[in-house]
Formats: structure tokens, C-alpha cells, sequence
């Protein structure tokens, strides 16, 4: 796992990858040769082997992220604009605290989509398919499949809800409308009222649970949605908080087989992880995706 020290170093890059006008081919943590090894840095070198980062780390950590992101950030968010997807549970004060990010970042929130305990429940499984089957054969529209079921199909209502897949919002047509409403209706999500449709999709987890990680049935609904939601959105960051990504929902979604404009962050009980999940979404939308933060494979930031 990285090390605090270390995700503050990655950040450090990107600062001066921003101050010299170069292009970072990749992160100083990504991999495991020499160069990634000399990139990382005296800054990296003297916590690299702590297992636990002080309370001092911490504060200094959090107040970089908080004070340096706008930069980080350079506008990238701009002209694309991003809908916030809140799973069952998930953290009011961080889904508002990722706003914010988002629109530091030059970008702009056209609302949360909320949805409900029900959607998601396994148990509920064959209600939830006697709704949206019959809303997906009633809808007519190509982009959603008819001839199978199952939560792929769930997420894909959600993206017509919410979502495009071109670069720019776009004003919802009636197939957005027509499923905003009926899964109202439905009890299975609440949607902002009168609001284009975004490119990027942010998916903000619930919390981590001490007593461990998700049911089978429960990876497997979640890895639906979160494929369905991608394949009609331009990009879509599934975020989550450090227990999550410990063995909760996050690493459950993180051993499943997502698509390619999808991307995961952990970490974002923090304000560092708060700032890599924009950097996510920026990284999205310009065809980078990967897993990112402290327990992140691909790295603890986007960097390319």
C-alpha cells in the first residue's frame, strides 16, 4: 500500500510537471524499475518504509491537497460537466465535499442522483426486474438491451437518466425524462429536477464496514451498475473511502472486470483523496482510466 508521504510525492510530481511545462509519461509509482525508483524522490524516501503516517503528516497532507488542488486541477474540468451518482449509505459530507472539487476543477455538478436501498438490494432482485424490464421494453430505445436482463441493464437506465457520452452536457431528451420519472415512481432513485445530462458520471460509495467485504450477490449487482452506467457515459469515477478499498465495495468492484472509461478512488474520506478523484475524472475524460490512491494499482494519482 502507499504510504501517505508517498501520495503527497505523487502529487509534488504533477506540481512540477505543471511548473516546467513537461508532459509525466507516467507516475513516480507506477511500476517497479529504477526510474520509478529515482522518481520518487527524497520527498518519498523517509516515510517510504512507515507503516502508519503521524497525525503531523496527516495535517500537512490534507492542507497541501486543499491549497494546491485549484492548481493541480488547471481548468480540466472545463465545458465537461459531471453528474454525482450516490449509492445507498454514502457520505453526505463528502458527496459535498467532491462538489466542490469538481467545481474548482473549472467543471460544473448538474445534480445527485440518489438512489435507494431497494435498487441495489439482491433481495430485491425480482421486483427490481419486473420494473425496469418493463421500462426498457416500454422505452423502445436501442442504446438499452431488451433481449437479456440483469443489472448491466439497471445501469444503463441510470446513464439514460443522467449521463451522455459526448464530451459536453446535452439536454435531457424524453428517454432521460421518461426514466428519471418512472424510477421515481418506483422508489428506486431520486433525480435533480430539469438538468442536462452530463458527461462524466461521479460514483460515490458508502462507507467502509468493519465487519468486511461485500456478498458475492452484492459484487455482482454493484459491477452492473457501475459497467451499464459506463458504457453510456463518457467516463465515469467510482470513489469510495479507505475502508472501502480495504475489503468493502471498492475492492470488490476493483477485482471485477470494468469497462474501459471507468476508473476507481479510494481514499476520499480525505481531502486527498478527494483531489485525486477529480484528477480522475479529468484523466477520464481525456482516455486515461485506471485504479487510483493509496491502495490504487495503477498508482496514487493519474498522472498521464
Amino acid at each position: 500500500m502507499i504510504t501517505l508521504r508517498q501520495h503527497v510525492a505523487s502529487l509534488v510530481a504533477v506540481f512540477l510537471a505543471l511548473a516546467v511545462g513537461i508532459v509525466l509519461g507516467g507516475g513516480p509509482l507506477a511500476g517497479d524499475d529504477d526510474d520509478t525508483d529515482s522518481a520518487r524522490g527524497s520527498a518519498a524516501a523517509s516515510g517510504a518504509d512507515r507503516p502508519e503516517s503521524s497525525a503531523a503528516d496527516t495535517t500537512y497532507a490534507e492542507a497541501f491537497a486543499a491549497a494546491g488542488a485549484a492548481r493541480l486541477y488547471a481548468n480540466g474540468l472545463d465545458t465537461h460537466a459531471t453528474a454525482i451518482l450516490a449509492l445507498p449509505g454514502a457520505d453526505d459530507s463528502q458527496v459535498e465535499a467532491l462538489n466542490a472539487q469538481v467545481l474548482a476543477a473549472g467543471g460544473s455538478v448538474t445534480g445527485t442522483y440518489t438512489v435507494s436501498d431497494t435498487l441495489l438490494d439482491p433481495e430485491q432482485r425480482d421486483d427490481v426486474e419486473d420494473t425496469t424490464s418493463q421500462l426498457a421494453t416500454s422505452l423502445g430505445d436501442p442504446r438499452v438491451p431488451t433481449d437479456t436482463w440483469g443489472y448491466d441493464t439497471v445501469g444503463t437506465l441510470l446513464a439514460l437518466a443522467m449521463s451522455t457520452t459526448q464530451p459536453s452536457s446535452v439536454r435531457a431528451d424524453l428517454a432521460a425524462v421518461t426514466v428519471r420519472t418512472a424510477l421515481a415512481d418506483a422508489g428506486l432513485l431520486q433525480s435533480p429536477t430539469d438538468v442536462r445530462n452530463a458527461p462524466l458520471v461521479l460514483v460515490v460509495l458508502p462507507p467502509g464496514q468493519d465487519d468486511g467485504g461485500a456478498s458475492l450477490a452484492a459484487r455482482t449487482v454493484l459491477a452492473g451498475v457501475v459497467n451499464g452506467v459506463g458504457a453510456q457515459s463518457a467516463g465515469v469515477v467510482v470513489v469510495g473511502d479507505t475502508d472501502s478499498a480495504d475489503d468493502g465495495e471498492l475492492a470488490a468492484l476493483r477485482e471485477s472486470d470494468l469497462g474501459e472509461r471507468i476508473s476507481t478512488v479510494d481514499g476520499t474520506d480525505t481531502a486527498l483523496g478527494q483531489v485525486t478523484a477529480v484528477l480522475a475524472l479529468i484523466a477520464v475524460i481525456n482516455g486515461t482510466s485506471g485504479a487510483f490512491g493509496a491502495s490504487g494499482a495503477d498508482g496514487a494519482v493519474p498522472l498521464a
